[in-house]
């Protein structure tokens, strides 16, 4: 078995990282610290997750142990591509060379120059920048790079992605012809080739995955989902995949605002990161993730490469990625230092051709996420029982009193009553009916209304039969006479 002592590091290197809990070095560190250690230019490709900051950061201490710094002429670069990832390497620095005398400077946007200039003026061994303010400080002639020793260009996939290359080109071509340079990538693209080759002098490649692969210790999953069903699977999922601390991903800042409130107002300990963000409250925000005050954390992209945050148990790609390269970044954030984790891509409606790209570039499909994966037991579906159908009104009444029961058996006794009332007064009725068609029978022709319609009889009778009188036989006319009937029919 390999170890640190093995690779040729000096005893106070040795001792931070044993003090850091590390004692066998991951395939990338193994061989990188080595070649680095004996003045090559190195070409490393190498899966996120596999240690690949500490394979240049421990060599350059110890490269960089004797020395004098001079004003305005830092020793070492190391360009990294997000402001998360220089400030990760600078806390490596930190931790890794407590027991050297070197200083580091952290070049970032978002923040003061004054700061970072005043470092400048002091003199550093080694800075750390991103493209963009090293750029800035450049033509304001605040810096000088022909002193720098060593180059480091971390993340090149992610520079191209971002549009850096042409900004790597000028600031490598402001270097000293003798240096030693470093390049790392987890992705091979043809134009990272074409600048390893501009500006590496015969490296020594070292591949510890295939390009583009993704960690062993990663079961990830697709999930066809609509859009509008995307926030409803994504809460079943924080609720029911024993989720530990999670990062969610999102192709946009507006959609990681929109979701972060969604989630906080749903009951979960939430916050989010991206590039909208000034960078004290991400620096904040981070530090609440890793101090375990919130456990998901909504990201967009400026989150997915390189930070090392311990014990991320689950990804979830909220949107397919637009870049494939950034699958890999993403899901790259759980099953580090040899844990286990679980990432999830939902793939909405039109995003068929952007998963396929991803399968592409890993070489390996990704199962549809099902029911054998689920974690918990899901509920069983209860046998349906033929029930007899009941009357929809004795579904909905509620449930009734015995004085009530008592009221609707008195209901019909009444009504009987007043059936035998009205029986009695009928012949009455009738008689008087009688009596009325005579006279007007008897009355001369001209009283009489010149239109043929029928009238209403005076005793308020309705044009339809009264419910309560006696039903007519079968076959009988039931309704108002007409009073053509009567001509012709005596």
């Amino acid at each position: 078995m390999t170890t640190f002592a093995d690779l040729g590091l000096s005893p106070e290197l040795l001792k931070a990282v044993e003090e850091a809990g590390y004692t066998e070095p991951t395939p990338i560190q193994a061989e990188a610290i080595p070649a680095v250690l004996m003045m090559k230019d190195v070409l490393g490709i190498a899966q996120t997750g596999t240690g690949k900051t500490a394979s240049f950061v421990l060599p350059m201490i110890d490269v960089l142990a004797n020395g004098r710094r001079r004003a305005l002429m830092p020793r070492s670069l190391i360009l990294e591509p997000t402001r998360e990832l220089a400030a990760q390497v600078a806390e490596n620095f930190e931790k890794y060379g407590a027991n050297h005398d070197l200083k580091m400077a952290l070049l970032i946007g978002g923040v003061q120059m004054g700061e970072q200039v005043k470092a400048l003026n002091d003199g550093v061994d080694v800075l750390i920048a991103t493209p963009g303010r090293l750029m800035d400080l450049f033509e304001r002639g605040k810096i000088m790079l022909n002193a720098c020793e060593l180059v480091v260009i971390d993340e090149a996939d992610r520079m191209l992605d971002m549009g850096f290359i042409p900004d790597i080109e000028f600031i490598c071509d402001k270097l000293p012809d003798q240096r030693q340079t470093l390049l790392f990538s987890a992705t091979m693209p043809a134009p990272i080739e074409k600048l390893a080759k501009k500006f590496l002098d015969n490296p020594k490649r070292m591949e510890v995955s295939r390009a583009a692969s993704t960690n062993e210790n990663i079961t990830a999953f697709k999930i066809p989902v609509k859009n509008r069903e995307k926030r409803s699977t994504l809460e079943w999922l924080l609720r029911n995949d024993l989720v530990d601390t999670a990062i969610v991903f999102s192709n946009r800042k507006t959609t990681v605002r929109e979701l972060n409130k969604t989630l906080q107002r749903n009951g979960f300990a939430s916050g989010e990161i991206h590039g909208d963000i000034d960078q004290a409250s991400r620096n904040a925000e981070l530090q609440r993730f890793k101090d375990g005050e919130i456990n998901i954390l909504v990201a967009s992209d400026v989150a997915a490469r390189g930070l090392d945050i311990k014990g991320v148990s689950h990804v979830f790609n909220y949107d397919t990625p637009w870049h494939p390269d950034d699958y890999v970044h993403r899901i790259g954030r759980t099953g580090r230092a040899g844990a286990k984790g679980r990432a999830f891509t939902f793939v909405g409606e039109g995003d068929d051709e952007a998963i396929d790209n991803v399968e592409k570039l890993t070489g390996a499909k990704i199962p549809v996420f099902g029911k054998k994966d689920v974690r918990v037991e899901l509920p069983k579906a209860e046998p349906k029982k033929d029930k007899p159908q009941k009357d929809k009104r004795e579904q909905d009444a509620p449930e009734q009193s015995d004085d009530a029961e008592e009221q609707r058996e008195e209901k019909p006794r009444r009504s009987r009553a007043r059936k035998s009332e009205t029986a009695k007064a009928k012949p009455e009725r009738k008689a008087r009916d009688t009596s009325s068609d005579e006279q007007r029978d008897n009355e001369p022709s001209e009283s009489k209304p010149r239109d043929d319609k029928p009238q209403r009889k005076s005793g308020g009778q309705s044009r339809h039969r009264n419910q309560d009188e006696e039903p007519v036989p079968a076959g009988e006319w039931n309704g108002p006479k007409p009073e053509f009937l009567s001509f012709g029919f005596k």
